[in-house]
């Protein structure tokens, strides 16, 4: 690292999307050879990883003042104000605000700064110029969650779910279109909640479509994880009749036996899962999902991780983000009877080798076949990276730039991704 502002960020897309406020309110506050750190409370491991990135930078940039803020942070500021390699705590909220950043990490400036998240009611829309990666946006167009689910501490890292005003995010999504972004990923912590708390109770679906019609523009978008129980009728007229939206989605499932999901407090069922995706794979059969699944939740048998298991090909998931299930102090879920810890990793194992053949099979069918690739990065050889519509990686030699957005055909798996081949007009 060199002597500048840097923001490492751990966790989902909406932190990455705060990383950004981040970086404008420190650049307009003038701060310099600095660290900030925003962290994920998702697991546990995710909270070790953040403090052994701490620790290694320290040792790297000794006299560079470590910020540290996000989930982690906002749970448990304690355990960072205590290590000696942090300069300032700052919670989830203080975090998007400017005036946090003025003196930050100056000597005499308030060590730790974390109010209750639960006492914020709104969450606001901010105007970000761009994304480092210069080809896909973030929008953040809710916060917080309403849900309890047992194994779950992110409510008490993010607060209530609270949205952001349609208008605003429309206002955003106009303003990253005119930079020449080709793609805008919504997100949030449960945006199919989104509009609960707006005037005349707005849902996603309606966003989405408002979206569509407003910035014509706008190439492609991306919706993040959803609840699949929740989704509108105007969400799904979107999923299977707009091309703009992309065939891919991501579901927060977690289980797929009935019992398990029961005691993670979900509201589906595995049947609500299955019916969803055969729902919309026949009226859209292009369409691609990933899903979030926890191995070896407490009391979970072994028929039981069977269901999950099954639950890849009956719902025909691809793109899997596997946890072993890790216990978090003080939710319902750490006092439940545990799995054994290495049958949780061989659990998680045996999901991830059936996500990758999953993928495999992805890739076989592709073959042949036409794709649009947003580029995302070009290697100094000329290699340029990028993703489908499907979110297959793709691997291309090419002239075309980061941002970028070109026609290839897939013409052969090569390691984790596809390469592609230039359509020639």
């Amino acid at each position: 690292m060199s002597n500048r502002t840097d923001i490492v960020t751990f966790g989902c897309r909406l932190n990455a999307y705060e990383s950004e406020v981040m970086r404008q309110h420190a650049e307009a506050a003038g701060l310099d050879d600095i660290i900030i750190v925003n962290t994920c409370a998702v697991t546990a491991e995710a909270t070790r990883q953040a403090r052994q990135s701490i620790r290694r930078m320290k040792r790297e940039r000794p006299n560079t003042p470590i910020i540290v803020t996000g989930c982690a942070a906002q749970i448990d500021p304690k355990q960072f104000s205590e290590m000696p390699e942090v300069t300032s705590v700052i919670g989830n909220q203080e975090k998007l605000e400017a005036k946090s950043f003025i003196g930050l990490g100056l000597e005499g400036a308030e060590r730790v700064q974390v109010n209750d998240i639960f006492s914020v009611k709104e969450t606001a829309g901010h105007l970000i110029e761009g994304f480092g990666e210069r080809a896909r946006a973030f929008v953040q167009i809710q916060n917080g969650c309403n849900h309890r689910c047992t194994f779950c501490v992110i409510p008490y890292g993010r607060g209530n779910s609270r949205s952001v005003a349609m208008g605003e995010v429309v206002d955003q999504i106009k303003r990253l279109v005119s930079r020449g972004y080709n793609e805008v990923v919504l997100t949030g912590v449960d945006i199919t909640s989104f509009g609960e708390d707006l005037p005349g109770i707005p849902t996603l679906g309606i966003l989405v479509q408002k979206i569509l019609k407003l910035v014509p523009g706008l190439p492609r978008l991306r919706i993040s994880s959803i609840d699949s129980i929740e989704i509108d009728e105007p969400l799904y007229d979107a999923i299977i009749g707009e091309s703009r939206v992309m065939p891919h989605l991501h579901l927060s499932l977690q289980a797929g036996d009935n019992m398990i999901l029961k005691r993670m407090k979900r509201r589906h069922l595995r049947e609500d899962a299955i019916e969803f995706c055969q729902r919309v794979s026949k009226a859209r059969p292009e369409m691609v999902y990933g899903a979030d699944i926890i191995a070896g939740f407490p009391t979970e048998t072994e028929a039981m991780f069977e269901n999950s298991l099954k639950l890849i090909e009956e719902c025909d998931l691809t793109w899997l983000h596997v946890f072993p299930y890790s216990e978090r102090e003080g939710t319902p879920a750490a006092r439940m009877p545990a799995v054994e810890k290495a049958v949780r990793k061989e659990r998680a194992a045996r999901l991830r080798a059936a996500g990758e053949l999953q993928v495999q099979r992805l890739f076989d069918r592709a073959i042949g076949k036409t794709a649009k690739v947003l580029i995302e990065r070009v290697t100094d050889a000329g290699v340029a990276h990028g993703h489908s519509e499907q979110f297959i990686p793709v691997i291309i030699e090419t002239t075309a730039k980061a941002g970028d957005m070109i026609p290839v055909t897939l013409s052969m798996i090569e390691g984790g991704c596809m390469r592609g081949t230039l359509l020639t007009p």
